[in-house]
């Protein structure tokens, strides 16, 4: 999962209010309704203990207007500490549960679920001059360059003699062209960090452009037979081709990160990764900033379970007198799964949701680890 946009809520120290709304613009009242919402979660918020400074970022925050058109339906998430809105976000759509909070760290789980994994894809509209790339995830596509020119070559329809040398020349290029091409598309993928590769374009081109990737690269690319290069050739089907390439690409990860923490938490195992599972085994593994993957369950018992966080997004404990006895003058208890995150996330781990309850770990909670004490 990319946790870029998680940056600026990881380090910051709390207390946060965190909302997740549910935003309509579809009644001729939109305006009235947002005031109301603004306010009944502002009211909520300063009963939980929220300064008004916050409770006001939050309120402004709320009545303004953005994100949408009338007619749109949707969910926004809102991060705030000190008075200041740290992070305003729109959700894929309107939350499952629309609530605010006001805790020692942000609430920032149900956003990761939310998300979802949001594998990246390179996407290639190719044709047999050159390619643009652009670079596709949950919030859009952004360019991402181009390659070759923009002088067509073409193949003369005579059979004449005279032409055939010409022909076997524009085969040549053609191909030339394809590996300079597969060459580009393997330096942008590589410098993008996308998972995954679409090329789109007509059928002989991608597959010439194809046919010449490493091998390890071919196996993630995959080909879409609707749009191209050209302006005006893009089509919906062309978007639900990306699409499903994201949710595969989704899908083998998680399916891929559950084997192995499965495998590795399989007592007498022997493979690695190793793996652990359960709160005072993943607090320990957190503190040490030894969790390469966390996997989070959006059900699970120890999701919810509060464990003791100080000032330090890496002070972390089971009991409260275990942070005491550090230093921590003020360690205050707050939802394991929010501080887990936070926690992985500022020493780089890759944090998945698992949501098929037979591959999640028990409790909702588990971690694949970068060693153990025992190597």
């Amino acid at each position: 999962m990319r946790l870029s946009l998680l940056q600026p809520v990881i380090e910051r120290p709390g207390p946060w209010a965190t909302v997740y709304a549910d935003i309509s613009y579809d009644t001729e009242d939109a305006e009235k309704q947002r005031e109301l919402t603004a306010s009944a979660t502002c009211a909520q918020l300063f009963a939980l203990g929220a300064d008004e400074a916050t409770c006001g970022a939050v309120h402004e925050a709320l009545v303004t207007r953005r994100g949408g058109e009338p007619g749109v339906h949707t969910g926004r998430v809102l991060f705030a500490a000190d008075g200041v809105i740290v992070l305003d976000t729109p959700l894929p759509g309107p939350p499952a549960t629309p609530f605010a909070a006001w805790e020692p760290v942000p609430r920032v789980t149900p956003l990761l679920a939310a998300v979802g994994d949001d594998p990246v894809c390179l996407v290639v509209r190719l044709d047999r001059n050159g390619a643009d790339f652009a670079v596709r995830g949950e919030t859009g596509a952004e360019d991402a360059g181009q390659a070759g020119g923009d002088r067509p070559i073409r193949r003369s329809a005579s059979a004449e003699a005279s032409e055939r040398h010409f022909q076997a020349k524009a085969e040549n290029t053609w191909e030339r062209n394809a590996g300079e091409l597969a060459d580009a598309v393997r330096e942008a993928f590589e410098s993008c960090g996308a998972e995954a590769i679409v090329l789109i374009g007509e059928a002989r081109e991608r597959r010439m452009v194809h046919d010449k990737l490493p091998g390890p690269l071919r196996a993630l690319t995959y080909e879409s037979e609707h749009g191209g290069r050209a302006p005006g050739a893009e089509t919906d089907l062309v978007e639900r081709d990306i699409a499903q390439v994201r949710a595969v690409q989704e899908r083998d990860h998680i399916a891929e990160v559950a084997d192995r923490f499965r495998t590795g938490a399989e007592p007498g195992g022997t493979s690695t990764p190793h793996a652990a599972a359960g709160i005072p085994a993943l607090v320990e593994a957190a503190r040490e900033h030894r969790i390469d993957t966390l996997l989070v369950s959006p059900h699970g018992a120890d999701i919810a379970r509060h464990i003791w966080v100080g000032s330090g997004v890496d002070q972390l404990a089971v009991r409260g007198t275990e942070l005491t006895s550090l230093g921590e003058t003020h360690p205050a208890a707050a939802r394991a799964d929010d501080a887990l995150v936070r926690a992985a996330a500022a020493s780089g781990a890759d944090i998945v949701v698992v949501r098929d309850p037979d591959r999640a770990p028990t409790g909702g909670l588990g971690a694949i680890l970068r060693w153990t004490d025992e190597s």
